[in-house]
């Protein structure tokens, strides 16, 4: 296990995230799609998407086709624990890597994954490393315009040096998604904000003029436990190496 303590947990406030990714090959990532947690049946889970995964670059989709995700939201980390301890599909999953998120913030709305932040989280608790989730319904109609503007933002970020791992989530026609841990926010926020990085922020324009997908959200997460490898590091540590060495 890596990285900071995990929030207190408060039964029905405090939700957490945690986001699998694994090497299991195709004929394995097909069975992950279909074995997809539901809420009803989970105790504790409150939502679930097990997707596809592909690289965060320039240019058209670059499909892993055998590398699985699954994001889900909890209502406490004992509920997560009880999965990954009780559950068959953390068990396909269990060769690869998976963190641990507490949302700070949310922009947007996604009302299948009820997150609530943490209402206590200023500034201090955003210091060190930072995911950002995006997460997307996409309007079939907006899929190119989408995609163009995707690939100039998503090959700016696959460029940073500050980004330290990341994957692009997809189960078709409609969610699209991204996963991207940052070694810092202030890095995260000069990608996404700086003057001189402007791919991020015209595709932000793009979509607020013309939305690209029915529903949309943005979370920022802070990462505080991990466990495994993915594509042979522990990205965890590899963002606290590169805190201390900047």
């Amino acid at each position: 296990m890596a990285g900071p303590s995990p929030p207190d947990q408060v039964r029905g406030l405090v939700v957490i995230v945690s986001l699998h990714l694994a090497d299991i090959g195709v004929r394995n990532v097909r069975a992950v799609l279909r074995e997809r947690p539901r809420p009803d049946a989970t105790p504790g889970l409150r939502y679930a998407q097990t997707t596809l995964t592909g690289a965060i670059s320039s240019g058209p989709p670059v499909l892993r086709p055998g590398r699985a995700a699954l994001l889900a939201a909890w209502e406490d980390d004992a509920a997560l624990d009880r999965f990954l301890a009780e559950d068959p599909l953390p068990r396909r999953l269990a060769g690869g890597w998976h963190v641990r998120l507490q949302p700070l913030r949310i922009s947007g709305s996604w009302p299948a994954m009820p997150v609530e932040t943490d209402p206590g989280a200023g500034p201090e608790a955003e210091d060190g490393p930072v995911v950002v989730l995006t997460l997307g319904q996409l309007r079939l109609r907006r899929a190119l315009p989408f995609l163009r503007a995707n690939s100039r933002a998503a090959g700016r970020a696959a460029a940073d040096p500050s980004l330290i791992a990341s994957a692009a989530l997809a189960r078709p026609p409609r969610f699209v998604g991204t996963f991207s841990l940052w070694q810092s926010m202030s890095a995260m926020c000069h990608y996404a904000y700086g003057a001189d990085r402007p791919a991020h922020k015209e595709a932000v324009r793009a979509h607020e003029a013309e939305p690209f997908h029915h529903e949309a959200a943005f979370l920022r997460c802070r990462p505080y436990g991990a466990q495994g490898t993915l594509d042979g590091h522990e990205p965890m540590a590899v963002a606290a190496k590169a805190g201390r060495n900047p």
